[in-house]
């Protein structure tokens, strides 16, 4: 056989070799970038020391760990909001990023420190319904959600504040899964996590629902908990959207087609319905914050 051809045969299996190892390699570092994300969400604010004390917490155990801020401007206290605000960001993320999530108004208390697995995902933060919005969904689609008690202190930060489970317990856990300790090792399994009915709307009577405001989002739009999805027919029938000093009749489908300073409704990108007043804040306009009730009425 012509020697040429032999050699052109292999470099060529050569060449096929090293672009399946560059592959390969390409997506084990995909993987493991994945593995080391880590996202903050809670009602700190910025103006104290609190955030950045969990960040240093998390690049001491996990020095190539990368953390996203979500908000730290979750109303204090405000668990369905904080409910909201991680369950419209983390589907974003790459699978096994690890959510972390502070609000936390029973710190110290004998409410509990989960770890969940939904989603390809990881939720780190207190069991107060934080994390109801992402697996009570979840698990209504028949998909696999696994809860744990975080009871492993070995992995937490030591002496342990009663105050600040969030630098402590929570930063702490989140960076030594970003190192690959397998959740099982956290703590044991469980079946009486909290969930949460406030994030839907409550029938009160044939036509009526009640619901609330879930967020005020920077540009004063009052995000509702009630979902397109369950209330399609608000598409095509008559409705009214009573909140604050309102009573709104108007779907519109973009900002642009309604005059400025009206209020009118709109569907967001969150997929939930949003009171909004064009070019204005709505929030001031209506006299509303994060949980004010919400009465739509279908005709």
């Amino acid at each position: 056989m012509d020697s040429r051809r032999v050699w052109r045969r292999r470099s060529g299996a050569v060449v096929r070799v090293h672009e399946l190892a560059d592959r390969a390699s390409r997506d084990t570092l995909k993987e493991d970038m994945a593995a080391r994300i880590i996202t903050l969400t809670t009602d700190f604010g910025t103006a104290d020391h609190y955030v950045a004390a969990m960040k240093g917490v998390m690049a001491t155990v996990s020095p190539t760990a990368r953390v996203v801020d979500v908000t730290h401007e979750v109303e204090a206290y405000e668990i369905t909001q904080g409910a909201y605000v991680v369950s419209e960001a983390w589907r974003w993320f790459p699978k096994k990023t690890v959510h972390v999530a502070v609000v936390d108004p029973g710190v110290g208390s004998s409410r509990r420190p989960i770890l969940v697995e939904a989603g390809g995902h990881y939720f780190v933060g207190p069991d107060n319904g934080i994390f109801a919005m992402v697996y009570q969904p979840l698990e209504e689609r028949g998909e696999k959600v696994v809860v744990r008690e975080i009871t492993a202190e070995k992995y937490f930060r030591h002496p342990v504040s009663r105050t600040f489970h969030g630098r402590d317990v929570f930063a702490a856990v989140a960076a030594h899964l970003t190192k690959g300790v397998p959740a099982a090792r956290f703590g044991k399994r469980i079946e009486d996590y909290l969930k949460l009915h406030s994030f839907r709307p409550l029938r009160t009577s044939k036509r009526v629902w009640t619901g609330q405001v879930l967020h005020i989002d920077r540009f004063g739009n009052l995000i509702t908990n009630f979902s397109v999805e369950e209330f399609a027919e608000i598409n095509s029938r008559p409705f009214e959207v009573a909140i604050g000093t309102e009573k709104l009749h108007r779907l519109a489908l973009n900002y642009a087609e309604v005059e400025a300073g009206e209020a009118f409704v709109i569907v967001g990108s969150s997929g939930y319905l949003e009171v909004s007043v064009n070019q204005m804040n709505a929030a001031k306009r209506l006299g509303c914050g994060v949980g004010a009730p919400v009465e739509l009425t279908l005709y």
